[in-house]
This record gives C-alpha cells, sequence and structure tokens, in this order.
C-alpha cells in the first residue's frame, strides 16, 4: 500500500529538503543584491539625489576680504612713496609789545674814578671827616671840562643840592635815572629837554660842597625804578 502524499514530502523534506531551501536562500540573497546594486548605478528603481550646490552672492557692505594663507610669498608693492610734504597754515598770535631793554651808555667824561660806589661799606670822608658810603662814582677831570649825557633820554631836573651842588637828571628807559652833581653853576639844559647820547649837558665845577676836599671831578650817580646801582655795572669800559 502506498504512502500518503503527506508523508512522502515529509520523507522528501527529511532527506533533500535540507538542500533546496539553502539554494532558496541563496537566490533570494543574490536577486536582493541585484537589485540594490542596480538602484545605486541608476539602472533602475529609485534614483538617489545627488547634493544639491547653493551659490551665495556676498552683499557688497558686508563683504569679507580674502585671507591670505600663511605660505603665500607677498611680493612688496614697486609703487613709490609720496614723499611730498603738505604745507599747513600755522596761525601766529599777533607779536606782543617788545620788552624794553636798557638804553647804551657811554662815560661823561674821560678820567680815572678816583671813588667807587660803596654802599655796603663805610668809607672815611676828608671833606665832612667821618665815615659814610658813597652813593656813586667820582671822576677824576679838571674844571670846566664838558660833561656829556651818558645815554639818550629826558631833563627831569636841573637844581642844586645841599651837598652836592649844582645837578642835573636824566631819565632813560627801563626804569633808569643819571644823576650829574658837582657841575659848573649854569648847566646847557633845562628841565624838559630831550638829549641823545654824547650831547653835552654842562662842565665840570666846584660846587659840592660835602666833595671840596677831593680834587676837581664829576660825581656821578644812577638809579632803576628809584633803587640806586653801581654806575660801573652798565658802563662800558674805558
Amino acid at each position: 500500500m502506498s504512502k500518503p502524499i503527506k508523508n512522502r514530502v515529509g520523507d522528501f523534506l527529511a532527506g533533500k529538503g535540507f538542500y533546496i531551501v539553502l539554494f532558496l536562500c541563496i537566490a533570494a540573497i543574490g536577486i536582493s543584491g541585484y537589485y540594490l546594486f542596480s538602484s545605486v548605478n541608476g539602472d533602475g528603481g529609485t534614483a538617489v539625489a545627488a547634493p544639491t550646490e547653493v551659490m551665495v552672492e556676498a552683499s557688497p557692505e558686508h563683504s569679507v576680504p580674502p585671507t591670505t594663507n600663511a605660505t603665500e610669498t607677498v611680493t612688496p608693492s614697486t609703487a613709490k612713496p609720496n614723499t611730498t610734504t603738505k604745507k599747513e597754515t600755522v596761525a601766529t598770535a599777533a607779536p606782543t609789545a617788545q620788552a624794553e631793554t636798557d638804553p647804551t651808555f657811554c662815560f661823561p667824561i674821560q678820567g680815572e674814578v678816583v671813588n667807587t660806589f660803596s654802599m655796603d661799606t663805610l668809607s672815611y670822608d676828608e671833606t665832612m671827616q667821618d665815615w659814610r658810603t658813597h652813593a656813586g662814582i667820582d671822576i677824576a677831570a679838571a674844571i670846566g671840562t664838558e660833561v656829556r649825557a651818558a645815554a639818550a633820554g629826558e631833563v627831569v631836573e636841573v637844581d642844586t643840592d645841599d651837598f652836592l651842588g649844582t645837578r642835573v637828571v636824566i631819565s632813560h628807559s627801563n626804569g633808569l635815572r643819571t644823576v650829574y652833581a658837582n657841575l659848573a653853576a649854569t648847566p646847557n639844559v633845562s628841565a624838559g629837554d630831550q638829549v641823545a647820547l654824547g650831547d653835552i649837558i654842562g662842565s665840570v665845577g666846584q660846587t659840592a660842597i660835602s666833595e671840596s676836599s677831593e680834587a676837581p671831578h664829576l660825581h656821578l650817580e644812577m638809579t632803576r625804578d628809584g633803587v640806586l646801582v653801581d654806575p660801573l655795572t652798565l658802563l662800558p669800559a674805558q
């Protein structure tokens, strides 16, 4: 009695069925690989979209300058530098009044200085028979020797002093004054006269009572802003 079909199939599978199943699995794998390969190469199936390149144009206001490669050689510019100097107009202040300077002095007479300026130490006065200061210098000269203005200026006083005799006082620039004493009784100038350097203002006399024991001479004093100064510091060398 023959076996039922169901039993025959079971026997077949028990004998050769394993190989059939293995074959079917291999075939399935091959078919799947074929379709996968075809889809990648565009032979069929779903195509893979290529990446889209997007070009973005930078705005001129916000453009970024290109960077220089660190290894790139930079060729120095051969353009000559601009050597033209720009002239600038500089505003200058208006010139101010020039400071007043001392006038030019000369010796009023030529002669030896026999008595010097001495306000810090006392010297013996032969006429007064005592020790006292000396406010000017005495320049030896014969009676009648012409006395000249030591600098340009204005005659401000012509008088007779109780001790120094006939005097002429001249005012100069920069607060300076010269006093000429022991002059002859009648000078050549009057108060208010303008004199130039070297003008004759009088002559040597013997009118100074306080210096009458000395040889004939001109007594010369100088002040700056009312303060006595040594005439030799302003007079030139003889």
